[in-house]
């Protein structure tokens, strides 16, 4: 089985936010949207989703309803047309339209610019707060799932015992004190938002192989013959007769 993942050292993980920059000097959201209120919506949507499914919903929902007084109007039922398509669709048109509702009431229908009225509206927690906060208002934000979770308390990025210990230890540059050392970004927490483009790290999986000996006398591996019906075949122990004299079958 593969060993587990060491701790990387300050000199490792400033080498890594270097790389990040690097690469992505001015890393964006894969969600698609026109304005604060549709990435909210998107965001939102992306719960327990990807990107890519939340994309080929919102690109025929927001033409139709790009507002909060739009989505209101199209109501629940009219909302769930178009993201029929994303998992929990039903929970997440109700909050769509209720949080549109409410950004009318009580934010002339803008997307506020602070943490506690934003984790007020339906269907936006922490870490959808963060996300906003940090691309719409350009806030050091850092949005941490079970992803980043697992990751950071792995190769020791940022450990903590939970989600909002490693959100502020990361945000503050991780266990290097990287964002200190390192010239800031516009947004220095999107590089550690892996959420947004999927990047989850996953267990590797081993399997087992039937030793055999080619033509050429090596070894090769094959893969476990399977029965045709999915079923393992009934061993026989032995071909001696049952000393009852009773016959199966």
């Amino acid at each position: 089985m593969a060993g587990r993942a060491s701790r990387l050292s300050r000199a490792e993980i400033q080498t890594m936010f270097e790389r990040w920059r690097a690469a992505n000097p001015q890393p964006k959201s894969d969600l698609e949207y026109g304005s604060p209120f549709q990435l909210l919506v998107a965001v939102v949507l992306s719960a327990q989703a990807t990107d890519k499914g939340v994309n080929v919903a919102t690109r025929k929902l927001f033409p139709v309803a790009p507002t909060p007084e739009a989505m209101v109007s199209l109501g629940v039922e009219g909302v769930e047309d178009y993201i029929k398509t994303i998992g929990l669709f039903r929970a997440k048109a109700k909050n769509v339209v209720a949080l549109s509702h409410q950004l009318l009431e009580k934010h002339g229908g803008e997307v506020p610019n602070d943490r506690a009225a934003l984790e007020a509206l339906p269907g936006v927690g922490r870490k959808t707060a963060n996300v906003v906060l940090n691309i719409v208002f350009g806030a050091p934000t850092m949005a941490v799932d079970t992803h980043i979770f697992r990751i950071s308390n792995r190769i020791g990025l940022a450990p903590g015992k939970d989600v909002l210990a490693v959100e502020h230890r990361a945000a503050q540059g991780g266990a290097g004190g990287v964002h200190a050392a390192r010239p800031p970004l516009a947004h220095p927490a999107r590089p550690l938002h892996l959420h947004r483009t999927q990047a989850a790290v996953r267990p590797v999986r081993h399997r087992r192989y039937l030793p055999l000996q080619g033509q050429d006398g090596r070894h090769v591996r094959r893969k476990p013959a399977r029965h045709p019906q999915g079923r393992r075949p009934i061993r026989i122990r032995s071909s001696r007769p049952d000393p009852s004299g009773s016959t199966c079958g």
